[in-house]
């Protein structure tokens, strides 16, 4: 007889992994939260669920990501469908998230409270890929709307199957194209926004962590700029200003070893009251600065 138990004991993956391969497909085929690993870790397991957890395991033994095999992954306070077309959301890429958010709220604390009730906040994520950082923030402040761009149309269709699936896509519009060429789709190319946000490739063409771990399997566009990891980051910078409105925030994140490079950019850029951030491992993350006033 296979049970959970016997599954656990037997797998040559890291216990923590088999788990959630586990948790996963009890969800999908028997309607169970993931304690029943331990309050069901002796209940006999059908064949299709055995066949199942095979091929998962045997997918990720190979290296590919468990994110891809399970169809999904957690980010900030929502659940995100991913799949090979779209960058994995990352931990660290909740500071830009968390940064956005205390933004606006720092402007709905400067409003006039007779416009509470309006939607009065206009946010853009470029490079959006399973629309993470575009829904993650609409989630967590119903008064914002938010533009999300992206160069691939694989990735966009990804965010908005998350955008529906979130009930989000009343206040999250997609648009295709590269950085803020795809802003043209709108009709209104001179929008001005209150935050603009991203996490565009910064890894260096030739860095050797692109052939290991789950970084082989992701699509390498949005993972590196094929050459010094700072080319996007210097468009998005360059750019930004146009599409701000005055005292607008920009926040990027960037590489462990870029924020001297990025900060000195914002600043040739003309923004003021740059700031380095750090995320929980204390790596220098991101960046923001402000349109002048």
């Amino acid at each position: 007889m296979t049970t959970l138990r016997s599954l656990l004991n037997e797998t040559g993956l890291p216990k923590n992994e088999a788990r959630m391969i586990l948790a996963h497909l009890l969800e999908i085929h028997l309607q169970l939260p993931r304690s029943a690993l331990l309050t069901h870790d002796g209940m006999e397991l059908s064949d299709p669920f055995i066949e199942e957890w095979r091929l998962l395991e045997q997918g990720r033994l190979k290296g590919e990501p468990i994110a891809y095999l399970i169809g999904k992954r957690g980010f900030h306070t929502i659940e995100l469908i991913v799949g090979p077309g779209v960058l994995i959301p990352r931990p660290e890429t909740e500071l830009l998230v968390d940064l956005g958010l205390d933004e606006l709220q720092r402007i709905l604390n400067n409003q006039n409270s007779l416009y509470e009730s309006e939607c009065l906040l206009t946010a853009l994520d470029l490079g959006t890929g399973s629309g993470a950082i575009a829904l993650a923030i609409a989630s967590s402040q119903p008064k914002v709307t938010v533009v999300a761009t992206d160069a691939s149309q694989a990735a966009l269709d990804i965010a908005q199957q998350n955008a529906m699936r979130l009930k989000l896509s009343d206040r999250v519009s997609f648009c295709l194209g590269n950085w803020y060429a795809a802003l043209h789709a709108l009709g209104s190319p001179s929008c001005h926004f209150d935050l603009i946000l991203s996490n565009p490739p910064y890894i260096q063409g030739d860095d050797p962590h692109l052939s290991e771990g789950d970084l082989r399997f992701e699509p390498p566009g949005a993972l590196t700029d094929f050459g010094s990891g700072l080319t996007c980051l210097t468009a998005i910078i360059d750019g930004a200003l146009a599409y701000l409105k005055p005292g607008g925030l920009l926040a990027v994140e960037h590489g462990f070893d870029q924020s001297p490079a990025v900060l000195e950019r914002l600043a040739l850029a003309g923004f003021q009251g740059i700031t380095p951030h750090r995320d929980l491992s204390g790596h220098w993350r991101v960046a923001s600065g402000r349109k002048p006033i």
